[in-house]
């Protein structure tokens, strides 16, 4: 029987461990976690949105573009429900969000847990792996322990996204000491801190519209929700969402502004007009009250601050370029990107082993045979709702089914031919 060795105990790699026990192989999974899964818990606010029925190539992200997608379309959402249902875990759909039934992200852990114990998978926890070394017969993994023989390895170690969960960036070293490329990894869907001083008046604040990331004058990526401001700069899903562009063009010591649209439904043209429409629906308002009621009276306040007209002039009084600047502050509010929120609080990151050196129908390394990759490991990353685990459960179900095939792996058979 083929031993497949699985480090990480993660979602991909339980998927891969799962998935090559089931197709007869003995697995050892090794976690250097007291217990394995422990990012599930926390992923959907606790509630585990673990895929998604809108489905396209834009929503992952990837030095090689093409690679995210390959390996979803064969292991696509629908068949991801069907797997969970399998399982036992009944989902409900929300929008095209998936979650459990249950609304508990333990339900998705508790069902891996299961279905590993009734397949026999050997879990090994609080080990740490300090080198793989592949050998004429398969591979010798040297640990802080005893030494783990496996006839093939897939490394499913994550990221460096929420290190307190297991993914502190060790698996890095593990693949670059085999020859592969790691592109930068930085921090992705999270918080963007901004150089301005009046955000701690802002705190709290929470409004509908659209940020986009600026550099050079150019909009590298935009995105509209609900945003949300804090003391330190802006937070919230669209945020989320181009977040991984501001930790790139920072990567590259690059100026990065973040413009937000607080009436992204109208054009400046058309919120200036509303704006000269309002002033004289009600010309005796204080401008420090002219816009409460369109907007919290926080952004109210530090727009009329900004704008440096006096609090008390009259609504009817004020000029066109007063006007002006108001539409300016709404439509086009500039921030200067500062950092992005540390790896601890990401959810995932961007960058990770070069995709190009990976096979994307089986996973395996082009350097190494019987050497295979799964999960956040990898350069690739997708968008909120539920894309990343999608990608950890399809890359972890080739991983783990490529792995199990007994004979020589893909790699070898192509060096053959």
């Amino acid at each position: 029987m083929r031993t497949v060795a699985v480090i990480g105990g993660g979602a991909s790699g339980m998927m891969a461990a799962v998935t090559a026990a089931s197709g007869g192989a003995h697995v050892i999974l090794l976690e250097h976690k007291d217990r394995i899964g422990k990012k599930i818990l926390s992923t959907g606010n606790g509630r585990c949105n673990f895929t998604n029925t809108h489905q396209e190539p834009i929503c992952y992200h990837s030095e090689d573009p093409l690679f995210p997608w390959e390996v979803v379309e064969r292991f696509n959402a629908q068949a991801v429900i069907s797997f969970f249902l399998q399982l036992g875990v009944y989902s409900k759909n929300r929008n095209g969000y998936i979650y459990p039934n249950s609304d508990q992200a333990s339900a998705v852990l508790d069902a891996f847990r299961m279905e590993l114990d009734r397949l026999k998978v050997e879990i090994r926890t609080g080990i740490e792996c300090r080198e793989i070394r592949p050998g004429k017969k398969g591979f010798t993994i040297l640990t802080d322990q005893e030494p783990v023989r496996a006839d093939r390895v897939i490394l499913c170690a994550g990221s460096k996204a929420a290190p307190a969960t297991g993914s502190d960036g060790s698996g890095y070293d593990l693949a670059k000491k085999l020859g592969h490329r790691i592109l930068p990894v930085l921090p992705a869907l999270t918080a963007l801190k901004c150089e301005e001083k009046f955000f701690k008046s802002i705190a709290g604040v929470r409004a509908n519209g659209s940020v986009s990331i600026w550099s050079d004058g150019e909009c590298i990526a935009k995105d509209t929700g609900e945003i949300q401001l804090t003391d330190y700069g802006i937070s919230g899903i669209p945020v989320f969402q181009v977040s991984r562009y501001a930790s790139q063009l920072l990567y590259e010591k690059k100026e990065t502004d973040a413009v937000l649209d607080f009436m992204p439904d109208f054009t400046k043209a058309q919120t200036n007009a509303f704006l000269r429409a309002r002033a004289q629906t009600r010309p005796d308002k204080s401008a420090e009250m002219f816009l409460i009621g369109l907007f919290h009276k926080k952004l109210c306040d530090l727009w009329i601050r900004l704008s440096k007209i006096p609090r008390q002039r009259k609504a009817g009084e004020l000029t066109g370029d007063e006007i002006a600047c108001l539409t300016d502050l709404i439509k086009d509010f500039r921030v200067r990107i500062r950092e992005t929120n540390s790896y601890d609080k990401a959810q995932v990151c961007c960058g990770g082993i070069d995709t190009r050196e990976v096979d994307p129908e089986t996973l395996e390394s082009v350097y190494v045979p019987g050497l295979y990759f799964a999960g956040e490991i990898l350069d690739v990353d997708g968008m909120c709702g539920g894309y990343n685990l999608t990608f950890a459960w399809a890359s972890g179900y080739a991983a783990g089914r490529s792995a199990a095939v007994e004979g020589q792996s893909q790699l070898s058979k192509k060096r053959q031919n």
